[in-house]
């Protein structure tokens, strides 16, 4: 059976705004998880210049020789410098996501191979070294002892010298601390022993120890990478890439899903609202219909952000400069829209919801529609500089646009065609992939869950004050209990009352003459 018409126009209209919405999150997000590809590969399509190539990358570690009789120091050692590629890309990413200009670089992919005190440095918005940022990285030693140990050697003294921050293992560096207290206190102990003895010579020893101690405690970092993800990320570098750009789109999918239950939610809200009054649902009906519709915004919010993410990151790390150019607009979003949307088309001619006439008009139909969409969206956000709201607007716009041209056109086509479609199967990879894809499923279900149960009796206790405010004439009685039944659901939905009584109508009247 063919869905309603107003039904189905109501929903793209939903999923068009979505769309839009997601442009500002799909760009930062994307840009994100693209440092870990740029990691993985080595390569940095939209650095300036010729060279475009990292000094190393983790598939190029990846690929280093291990003498068979040194297999673990040689490992220990190029998981270290996967560890410091791992690290460039992760604290980049959150920048990215922060909005901050700042970035971090290994000194080998500026010119300084083998700095002497650094592994790291920070750039500003210009590319210029920002004094005082350089990092050591440190994955050295068996223990959290062994590493201080190796930190307390002379070998290290330059670093101390130099004042260099020194980023260790994630799991290491509590221990580190602790064991650093240990010492400090156990040469105080000594201190005090060796003033009694008036020894100045050895006091200013023990002095000088309990300073160096501190120090290092001073200038240590948590790199926020394991020892166990710096050796996955050597043995496993594609995998271990996949994992961290699939966490970054994970935390897109998860913003946007507020957004997407907002913006599904203040529509259905007000289309229902109007069918209530009219008498068309019952009350009960139409807040059931607001939380479902709500529930499904976020959750297509979700999908549309997570995926656009990751197509925006390949895009915009291509060795295409027309593919880089594109990343900037909405189209990575569009692609998946558009997939999603062909998918349903498909999917109802298959049941034999829609004959093949309607499935190839659709198709085009759609194709054409999204495109122009994500076309107006870039302009929308650029018109309307306010995150979110420019560029939904924009494709509403650009969409509605197009749809209205696109009829006019298909009144030609009379002609019944369908290409079979073939569709392959993705297959996971391993079964950490699968874990992780299953466990933010998990979490976007608890999302909608919680979101549902609170909201669904709000929904029905407002649909009700606004029933009984309407009086069997159909029109509204109790002005004030409509108003304040209004008011509570924009109020879960996020927005703040625009008349809160019919006194405050009356003061701002003429905020609304045209």
């Amino acid at each position: 059976m063919k869905k309603d018409k107003q039904n189905v126009d109501k929903d793209t209209i939903i999923e068009v705004a979505i769309e839009g919405a997601a442009t500002e999150t799909v760009q930062r997000y994307g840009s994100a998880a693209k440092e870990h590809l740029t990691a993985y590969s080595g390569i940095d399509n939209e650095r300036i210049g010729d060279d475009k190539r990292l000094s190393r990358g983790l598939k190029k570690i990846a690929r280093s020789k291990v003498n068979p009789d040194y297999e673990k120091t040689n490992l220990k050692q190029q998981a270290g410098f996967a560890a410091e590629e791992k690290y460039r890309a992760k604290q980049n990413a959150e920048k990215i996501i922060n909005g901050e200009k700042t970035r971090y670089t290994r000194t080998d992919d500026v010119g300084r191979v083998n700095d002497p005190l650094y592994d790291h440095i920070q750039l500003d918005s210009e590319g210029i070294e920002i004094v005082g940022t350089g990092e050591q990285m440190k994955f050295v030693g068996s223990s959290p002892k062994a590493c201080l140990d190796k930190l307390n050697t002379v070998k290290f003294q330059k670093y101390i010298d130099a004042d260099a921050k020194i980023t260790v293992p994630s799991d290491y560096y509590e221990g580190i601390l602790a064991e650093a207290d240990k010492e400090i206190e156990k040469l105080e102990r000594q201190l005090e022993k060796v003033e009694s003895t008036g020894n100045k010579e050895l006091t200013a020893e023990k002095q000088a120890k309990i300073n160096k101690y501190k120090k290092i405690k001073a200038n240590l970092r948590d790199s926020g990478i394991s020892n166990k993800e710096a050796m996955f990320a050597r043995t496993h570098p594609k995998l271990s890439t996949a994992i961290d750009m699939g966490k970054v789109a994970h935390r897109a999918g998860m913003e946007q899903a507020k957004y997407g239950a907002a913006i599904a939610g203040s529509l259905s809200l007000v289309s229902n609202t109007v069918a209530v009054i009219k008498g068309q649902k019952q009350v009960g009906d139409a807040a059931k219909e607001v939380a479902l519709t709500t529930g499904k915004g976020a959750a297509l919010s979700y999908a549309t952000a997570f995926s656009g993410s990751i197509v925006k990151s390949s895009m915009q790390n291509s060795g295409s400069q027309m593919v880089r150019t594109l990343s900037k607009t909405n189209i990575a979003s569009t692609m998946v829209t558009t997939t999603l949307e062909t998918g349903k088309t498909i999917h109802n001619y298959l049941r034999g919801d829609i004959n093949g006439l309607e499935c190839l008009e659709e198709l085009g139909q759609k194709g054409v529609n999204q495109i122009s969409a994500a076309m107006f969206a870039t302009a929308g956000q650029a018109l309307i500089p306010i995150p979110v709201v420019g560029a939904m607007v924009g494709s509403m716009v650009g969409y509605a646009l197009s749809n209205a041209c696109y009829k006019e056109l298909t009144d030609a086509l009379r002609e019944e065609k369908l290409a079979k479609e073939e569709r392959n199967r993705i297959e996971a990879e391993c079964a950490e992939a699968i874990r992780m894809i299953r466990q933010y499923r998990i979490e976007m279900n608890e999302y909608l869950d919680r979101y549902l149960t609170e909201h669904i009796q709000v929904f029905n206790n407002a649909f009700e004050q606004m029933n009984e405010a309407i009086g069997k004439d159909g029109l509204i009685d109790d002005i004030e209990g409509f108003i304040g039944a209004n008011n509570k659901i924009r109020q879960v939905l996020g927005y703040q009352p625009v008349i809160t009584s019919l006194c405050d109508l009356d003061d701002k009247q003429h905020i609304f003459k045209l």
